[in-house]
């Protein structure tokens, strides 16, 4: 996710946080502090406002274990496991891989509702301790009451069967197993995911009709995330099935028109751009690739310098850039061009530039073979 950054490293996985989850700790905290007050009536202002920040750390931290236990469990099964983001809707793991057998996947989706529940059971444990010992009103009991009950609901929603829910791979798993084939399984997974999504936004829409204005709305709000997550997964199955055994060199271009060091911004976009209407261009000095000029590069240039400036100067050095070479997983590729937030990346073979992958070059190949049905 190119919107959250990196807090730290567990297990060799990158820990990240969305800016969007700032927004729902903040209302978790909030919250926490409006249901204290009405439960537990004899404290005092801070203890409130402590109690909500210090109880919504712990809840994200039990998120953040949830989703860690779908990784380890992932990585024990030989699938690799890039990072765990915690945002707005909880936490995801960035697994890079489908799993490689329907036992996997439903380990793996189970690990996470298991570890909630193991969560839950410390927490009621820890509650129980302090009621046998006469201070079931104390804040350390209100803490332990309060995250055994979430974490058994987070156990709880995430083992509703819809995909991409814990819940739903579990299913897809159990489809997997009896037809050996994982589109199909991941198709009805998607099916009955989607139609849990609708489920989730009427029920939203009812509940805030009913005066729950903030509560059905985020009802609502998630079953949209589901159906999307759901439509999604679906469209990437059948896309890296698609791109399967495909390398970069069999799509990449390899007639790129190279640019002489010392061509105008005027020139270029005059003479090449507007004639090609190619987006990415090398510069070169000779035979020497000095770097990339893109037409993003270009728009950032105010057109009354377009005449002065040089495209060696508005170009990014090539030893800057990241690099593919030509026998790459073309699917794979294309997930480094979507995390980084790139239209294009150039293909290099030794210390040559070879080529161009671009993502218009992709969504033309994937539509072709769609059409084709191959």
């Amino acid at each position: 996710m190119r919107n959250s950054f990196q807090i730290g490293k567990i297990f060799d996985i990158s820990i990240r946080i969305d800016y969007t989850w700032f927004v729902v700790f903040a209302l978790v905290a909030l919250s926490l502090g409006a249901y204290f007050p009405k439960v537990y009536p004899n404290w005092s202002p801070l203890t409130y406002w402590f109690m909500g920040i210090i109880t919504a750390l712990i809840f994200f931290s039990s998120v953040l274990a949830h989703e860690l236990a779908h990784s380890l469990v992932s990585k024990a099964r030989g699938v690799p496991v890039q990072s765990i983001t915690l945002f707005i809707f909880g936490g995801v793991a960035r697994i890079t891989d489908e799993p490689r057998s329907p036992s996997s996947e439903f380990w793996m989706a189970l690990a996470g509702p298991a570890t909630s529940v193991g969560i839950s059971v410390v927490f009621r444990a820890l509650y129980l301790a302090t009621v046998a010992t006469g201070n079931a009103r104390t804040p350390l009991a209100a803490l332990a009451q309060w995250l055994s009950y979430i974490n058994l609901v987070v156990a709880a929603l995430n083992l509703i069967p819809g995909f991409p829910l814990d819940g739903g791979r579990i299913f897809r798993s159990i489809v997997w197993k009896i037809t050996g084939n994982l589109r199909r399984a991941t198709r009805v997974a998607s099916v009955v995911g989607r139609t849990v999504a609708y489920l989730f936004i009427l029920s939203g829409i009812g509940i805030a009709l009913r005066g729950n204005l903030f509560g059905g709305i985020w009802i609502a709000l998630i079953g949209w995330f589901l159906e999307n997550a759901a439509s999604s997964s679906y469209r990437q199955l059948a896309v890296r099935e698609m791109l399967q055994g495909v390398k970069v060199s069999e799509v990449m271009m390899s007639d790129c028109p190279r640019l002489p060091k010392g061509l105008t911004i005027k020139q270029l976009v005059d003479e090449y751009i507007l004639r090609t209407t190619r987006r990415c261009f090398p510069v070169v000095d000779n035979s020497r690739v000095l770097g990339i000029i893109t037409l993003h590069s270009v728009k950032e240039i105010p057109q009354d310098q377009w005449e002065t400036v040089k495209v060696e100067e508005a170009m990014a050095p090539l030893d800057g850039l990241k690099t593919v070479h030509p026998d790459d997983d073309l699917y794979t590729v294309m997930q480094q061009m979507t995390e980084d937030g790139v239209n294009q990346l150039p293909v290099v073979e030794g210390d040559e530039l070879i080529g161009m992958i671009a993502r218009d070059n992709l969504v033309g190949f994937i539509n072709a073979r769609s059409e084709l049905g191959i």
